[in-house]
């Protein structure tokens, strides 16, 4: 195991009992479809529609904003994957028998989300653009980010670090395009 191995299992161990409590709610099978629903839509679906339909609502104000988000949508995946490969980091339901997967993952390990990552994003750049999405798009990616807890999917040091990342290429694209 390498350092930066050692320091992933350290904060397993920290984030357990919160990622137990978190994963309960799986059991609730109107949550458990709610957020299932969210973490498909999140695999990149509902960001595609999204940067597809700006610019058919918005027009030419919506281009460049779309190009923007499309950038970040692809640095955002080589940098979570890079980081994943890098970390190896376990997700919570391979490393601890108490949490229920409830959704397959789309790969092995869970650090930073992805989902998280791309939600932040997306949200931060279209919300910065066109204000009158927010009351779809920012409840959409808390129940994203809440997805990947409760289904056991991630720990909350992997949403927060996906939503740090996410936040830093919203601010970065908003700046560039």
């Amino acid at each position: 195991m390498n350092r930066a191995q050692l320091i992933m299992a350290r904060f397993d161990l920290a984030e357990y009992a919160l990622c137990r409590r978190l994963n309960r709610g799986a059991g609730s099978p109107s949550v458990r479809a709610l957020l299932r629903i969210a973490s498909r839509l999140g695999d990149g679906i509902a960001w595609y529609a999204l940067v597809a339909v700006l610019p058919l609502l918005y027009g030419r104000a919506a281009v460049r904003p779309a190009i923007g988000m499309a950038v970040t949508g692809i640095i955002g995946v080589l940098i979570y994957r890079w980081l994943k490969h890098a970390l190896v980091r376990e997700r919570p339901f391979i490393r601890h028998p108490g949490i229920t997967l409830a959704m397959p993952p789309l790969d092995r390990y869970s650090f930073p989300s992805g989902h998280t990552l791309h939600a932040v994003a997306f949200t931060w750049q279209a919300v910065a653009k066109f204000p009158e999405l927010a009351w779809v798009l920012v409840p959409f990616a808390g129940l994203i980010a809440a997805s990947r807890l409760v289904l056991g999917l991630h720990y909350p040091s992997d949403v927060l670090a996906g939503g740090a990342i996410g936040a830093a290429l919203a601010m970065l694209a908003l700046n560039f395009f």
